[in-house]
């Protein structure tokens, strides 16, 4: 059992942390911007709250995090109230956020001025996979804090691996989006395809999905698609978040992304059509509009 800190309740932090303590066993304290949802948190798990990022932070061994983008991350960790004022020596702060390689280094390397450590640990498997504790989870650090962190989040991960030196972890959740992004274009301009041509639908996907076209997606969004029902998953505005991190490191290093660009505007045009929350499947809707 760790004395463990978990910061941000949204769809994905909530179960999470609600794992740490009915499958890992951990002591949990619990930070939300919005004190009610840690409240209602609390009392589901019979955890601990917190009134800041810092208080949370305190005495713990682990402190874990899931929030909306860098200045969000930035938000709970720096400055007098964050969680880096209240970490003692040797412990480790674990980033479950979607957010930049450039924000893990530099979290990384003030976590190495204060005498604990930092793994950034973006993670796959939507609000499915957070309830489910079936995550998939990069991991950019030293290879002694992952050794340590790994059991941990182990309370919601079916699969945890370190990438490399900090920032590694926030670059393979880059590679899972740019591939999900073409996935999905290309099984929404198969579906509207197979529409067009007059083919039952289902029966396409029954068949190809045993062959070389198979995905995840393939497999899991083809039905609710094909009915036009978008309700399902992760949204779009937060894969054009993820999608413009791609994009902006892309620049950096001098990657070449044009699929990805091209799905992003795509992504935009479903906003256009009200599709803000609509999950990522919605690419089909505007083929069909």
């Amino acid at each position: 059992m760790a004395k463990v800190a978990f910061l941000g309740l949204g769809v994905m932090g909530f179960p999470m942390a609600g794992h740490l303590v009915a499958k890992g066993g951990h002591e949990v304290t619990v930070f939300n911007r919005t004190q009610a949802k840690a409240d209602i948190w609390a009392e589901k798990f019979a955890g601990r709250t917190a009134a800041t990022p810092r208080e949370a932070a305190e005495g713990q061994d682990f402190v874990m995090a899931c929030v909306g983008n860098d200045d969000d991350l930035r938000s709970v960790t720096i400055g007098d109230d964050g969680a880096f004022a209240g970490l003692k020596s040797g412990a480790i702060f674990v980033d479950h956020t979607t957010a930049s390689a450039e924000v893990a280094r530099e979290l990384d390397a003030e976590a190495s001025k204060r005498g604990f450590q930092f793994i950034d640990a973006p993670v796959s498997g939507g609000q499915a996979g957070a309830e489910n504790g079936v995550l998939t989870v990069m991991c950019g650090g030293s290879a002694e804090a992952y050794a340590r962190a790994e059991p941990v989040i182990a309370a919601y991960a079916r699969m945890c691996k370190l990438m490399g030196p900090a920032g590694s972890g926030q670059l393979t959740k880059m590679v899972n989006q740019i591939c999900i992004a073409g996935l999905v274009e290309g099984l929404s301009e198969g579906i509207h395809f197979a529409k067009k041509a007059g083919l039952d639908v289902n029966a396409v996907i029954d068949t190809i999905s045993k062959g070389a076209a198979q995905s995840w997606q393939m497999e899991n969004r083809h039905k609710t698609m094909t009915e036009g029902k978008f309700d399902f998953g992760f949204a779009v505005e937060w894969m054009r978040k993820d999608l413009a991190i791609c994009l902006s490191e892309a620049r950096r290093n001098g990657a070449s992304l044009p699929v990805t660009a091209l799905v992003d505007a795509f992504y935009a045009e479903v906003e256009k059509l009200g599709g803000k929350r609509w999950d990522t499947s919605s690419l089909l809707a505007r083929l069909e509009r």
